[in-house]
């Protein structure tokens, strides 16, 4: 990922890529069980979690998950909560998947990300807690 053609973050072997949405309802409850589920899911080759392997993951905040188009021709981003609330509860994921033992990197919160994506399979879920 990169920012101001820096990178930021990165991992080069398998694991998962995290984008993760706030809403205005999210507590640092649902951080944590979020952190829990993302870190053993089974959806890695061979049917295994990145806890088995100890596989990285990368997250970055994505408030665009919570667009809504349903109306007209220009989303409403309503549903996505403000950065004031939204990044203490993207930064409260990536701790507790630190202290689950996980590697983590992260993007910028707010910044213009460059995300280059490998989708091998490709599966593609959405993780609601």
């Amino acid at each position: 990922m990169v920012v101001d053609g820096r990178t930021v973050g990165a991992i080069d072997e398998p694991g998962l890529l995290v984008l993760v949405g706030v809403t205005h309802t999210d507590t640092p409850a649902e951080a944590a069980r979020l952190a829990a589920k993302l870190w053993t899911l089974r959806v890695l080759q061979g049917e295994k979690s990145c806890s088995d392997i100890a596989a990285p993951l990368l997250v970055i905040s994505q408030f665009t998950l919570y667009g809504d188009a349903r109306k007209g021709r220009r989303p409403t981003w309503q549903a996505a909560a403000p950065g004031p609330v939204a990044e203490p509860l993207v930064e409260a994921v990536v701790e507790e998947l630190r202290a689950l033992g996980a590697r983590v990197e992260t993007g910028v919160f707010g910044a213009d990300m460059k995300v280059s994506l490998v989708n091998d399979g490709p599966i593609t879920l959405v993780v609601d807690v």
